[in-house]
């Protein structure tokens, strides 16, 4: 070939690379990590993007100088650069001309070379001749790409369409899968002529090799013997059965389940029954579809922790302190965890106990139980119980049905993967029943503790020892829950929060908690215990914390769109603007009356979300001696009402009353706020003091409450939720409470700080109610004559100090 040559220098930066070849119009891309390498690249992308690339002679050289180099390479464009995780680059290049190095200029602290470009302008050769060999090529090639399988149609198309020389050899050279040398020597040429006769040369030799290659593989399969290839078939016919279902198919599957069933070492009796399945399932026909049946009952089998166990926490500090950090408060539910511990150390083998957790919304039930398995390093499962009216859901279903699965009950033992785990069944006293069964009764051998033992679900039929298993159930009601069932749980309840444990509740635990969650810092909110309680006292009022947290939430998003849309450092909350971020106080406490009133006597009441006062009224008219009950009272506070007026007539002279005033007078005993409904026992005592008022002018003391049911005999019965009602007496700023007699033992579960400033007068009888609760000092009897004048006249003085030998005490 003959032309006019040009030969260009330049001085570039050079890559050396590790088996692997670049030629011109060839697109690829490598990863780079050695630093004189990256060092390159980058010089090159200040410089134009051009680089040299050269293969090494021997790829296994980590920093190659010059005489482990090539003298041919390419020159080529970065096209893209990615950095990839390691100090790795991922570079994208495409190829331009081949050059020589004639000098390396530079070794640190990358290569540098002077190369040169030597190009043919207007080559000159013999048409004819190039024609045939580019023929030749293309022939050769496509007997090659035959033979290879390994370069892809839209190739093969491509190289056909090239008519320049050089480049048909260069792309011919890169799609071919050659050895590195074989491959430089075609990028050692410059000559386009004699470049696509040396790939003329080493594609013919490829060829030969493929053809051996074909030749080998044949006589390879020919000399596979008559053995060899039954067995071949064999094997075939195997995996057809087995994906057929057929009996001979699936014996590998059978085997493997008794393998598995061999290596849980079951009980002997679920082993038994296990291997029996497994028996059924080798002898069904093609096609069963209660294949399907046994293979989900084997699986069910081998799932479940027939033998495992996690290792018990016994270290009584260490699960005291996880109960202390994780709740404030629920001393009783901690003292019962703490006494099972100690108990487990001398006695290894005792059953678990079986704990129910009674209490309102929102005080812990559910969270105490995950911060108990915690304590006790036990897995933890909930299982919530509320809704569920089948009892098949408990039990299982019998596997006669279609798709019938065992009951909540194994489903939470495959889940917790322990035979110890620590069960919650949450909301025990929602369950209902209907005509699929009764629920409850199916609970009744879960929680026998010498039944549970061998506990046998209907759909896997064999028993499981639940004995191990820590069962906890919640509710908010024992209304709901069947006697039989309530006996076969250590019932202990959750009363709700005091204003204290709400305020160590929220301090602790809720307020970091959101401040948190919001994205905030402690120095961006700056809240004190004040705005604590009246968000307690005015913004919620329950028995948990639940609506508390909803509240604290709040400011958090208050202040959080306050410090973000002013550029504030800070906000601080105080009880004078706590009402710019809540809004109005939502309730409101009833405090004790401003002075001595006749026929209103304060009374308490317990409610769900704690306790509360209550004024009971009464009006004395002249009439014909009706009686008007008014403020949505239940039938019990009714015919409390009606006892109370039964005991007054029995003993009207006693107590300075007209015997008389049942046929002479009206009377209206009122319960304010009307929309609410209001019933229990504990009101009898309350309305006898008002009607006593009422009827014989003696006012009554505005700071004493009272609670207790009465007798026709006027003797005081106990009452329940002492400590709530207390704690509303606190409230309303009422010291003197009085109470049963009998109420004496709850004493103890009120807070110290409230015992130590009300005094608890202990009633036996409605005597020592009426000496403590009316102002015999300001003693008046009002009569209203026929007239409608007002007579008023004295009585003598009464001390207003409490007999001593009433038993009174204060705490």
């Amino acid at each position: 070939m003959e032309g006019k040559k040009i030969m260009k220098k330049q001085v570039l930066p050079l890559l050396p690379l590790r088996g692997l070849t670049v030629f011109p119009y060839m697109i690829l891309h490598f990863d780079v990590g050695r630093t004189k390498s990256i060092k390159a690249l980058e010089e090159a992308m200040v410089n134009n993007q051009l680089i040299f690339l050269v293969a090494q002679k021997d790829a296994q050289t980590d920093d190659p100088q010059e005489e482990d180099i090539n003298r041919v390479g390419t020159i080529s464009k970065v096209k893209q650069l990615l950095k990839l995780p390691g100090d790795t680059i991922r570079v994208l290049v495409e190829g331009l001309s081949r050059a020589e190095i004639t000098e390396i200029t530079q070794t640190e602290p990358f290569i540098m070379s002077e190369v040169v470009e030597r190009m043919i302008l207007e080559p000159v050769y013999d048409k004819v001749e190039m024609e045939a060999i580019i023929r030749k090529v293309h022939a050769v090639f496509e007997e090659y790409v035959q033979l290879s399988n390994k370069v892809s149609p839209d190739t093969m198309v491509s190289v056909m369409t090239i008519e320049d020389p050089g480049q048909l050899a260069d792309v011919i050279a890169a799609n071919i899968m050659l050895k590195q040398e074989s491959k430089q020597e075609i990028l050692n040429q410059f000559d386009p002529k004699a470049r696509l006769e040396q790939l003329l040369v080493i594609l013919s030799k490829e060829i030969e090799i493929l053809e051996i290659e074909k030749n080998i593989s044949a006589r390879v399969k020919k000399q596979i013997d008559k053995n060899q290839r039954e067995y071949y078939l064999r094997e075939q016919l195997k995996a057809i059965q087995n994906e057929l279902g057929d009996k001979d198919g699936i014996t590998g599957e059978v085997n493997e389940y008794k393998e598995k069933i061999a290596e849980a070492k079951l009980p002997e009796e679920v082993e038994k029954k296990a291997l029996k399945e497994v028996d059924r399932l080798l002898k069904m026909p093609l096609g069963s579809a209660e294949g399907s049946v046994v293979r989900n009952y084997l699986d069910w089998i081998l799932d479940l922790p027939w033998n495992e166990t996690t290792e018990e926490r016994f270290d009584l500090k260490e699960a005291e302190a996880i109960l202390n950090a994780d709740h404030y408060g629920l001393e009783k539910v901690k003292e019962r965890i703490l006494e099972y511990l100690a108990i487990r150390q001398l006695a290894k083998n005792i059953k678990g106990p079986i704990l129910c957790l009674v209490g309102p919304p929102g005080v812990g039930k559910t969270s105490i139980a995950k911060s108990i398995a915690k304590a006790l390093n036990r897995k933890y499962v909930r299982m919530s119980l509320g809704g569920v009216r089948d009892e098949a859901e408990i039990r299982g279903h019998r596997r006669t049905y279609v798709g019938s699965m065992p009951g909540r009950i194994i489903n939470a033992l495959k889940q917790a993967g322990s035979k110890n785990a620590l069960v919650l069944l949450d909301e025990i006293d929602k369950m209902s029943s209907d005509f699929r069964g009764d629920p409850t009764a199916a609970m009744l051998e879960v929680l026998d503790a010498e039944q549970n033992y061998a506990f046998r679900d209907h759909y896997l039929e064999v028993p499981f020892d639940l004995s191990q298993i820590l069962f906890l159930t919640t509710a908010n009601n024992l209304d709901t829950i069947p006697r039989p069932l309530l006996d076969r749980m250590e019932v202990i309840r959750i009363s709700g929060y005091t204003e204290e444990e709400k305020v160590n509740i929220a301090t602790r635990y809720l307020l970091p908690k959101q401040i948190e969650q919001h994205g905030l810092k402690k120095q961006n909110l700056r809240i004190d215990q004040k705005v604590i309680r009246d968000i307690i006292n005015y913004y919620t009022r329950e028995a948990g914390v639940r609506n508390l947290e909803r509240e604290i939430a709040n400011v958090c998003r208050k202040a959080a769109r306050i410090l973000v849309m002013n550029n504030q450092q800070s906000v601080s909350i105080n009880s004078k603007n706590l009402e710019k971020y809540l809004g109005t106080k939502k309730f409101r406490y009833d405090k004790a009356n401003g002075k001595d009133e006749v026929g209103i006597a304060t009374g308490l009441a317990w409610t769900p979300v704690g306790g509360d006062t209550l004024s009971i009224e009464v009006n004395v008219m002249d009439g014909k001696g009706s009686i008007e009950l008014t403020g949505q009272l239940g039938d019990i506070m009714k015919e409390s009402a009606r006892a109370a007026i039964s005991y007054i007539r029995s003993r009207a002279e006693e107590l300075d009353v007209d015997k008389d005033f049942h046929k002479k007078q009206d009377i209206h005993i009122h319960v304010p706020e009307g929309a609410t409904p209001k019933d229990g026992p504990s009101a009898g005592i309350t309305m006898c003091t008002a009607l006593v008022s009422a009827l014989s002018g003696i006012p009554v003391r505005r700071d004493v409450a009272m609670t207790g049911e009465i007798t026709l005999r006027g003797r005081v019965l106990p009452i329940g939720g002492l400590k709530e009602k207390a704690l509303a007496a606190y409230r309303a700023g009422i010291y003197t409470i009085i109470v049963p007699i009998d109420n004496k033992k709850d004493l103890d579960e009120i807070p110290e700080n409230v015992k130590k400033k009300i005094k608890f007068v202990l009633a036996d009888h409605m005597d020592v109610v009426l000496k403590t609760a009316l102002n015999y000092k300001k003693k008046h009897l009002y009569r209203v004559n026929k007239t409608d004048e007002i007579k008023k006249s004295s009585l003598e003085q009464v001390p207003t100090e409490v007999d001593t030998n009433l038993p009174a005490i204060k705490q």
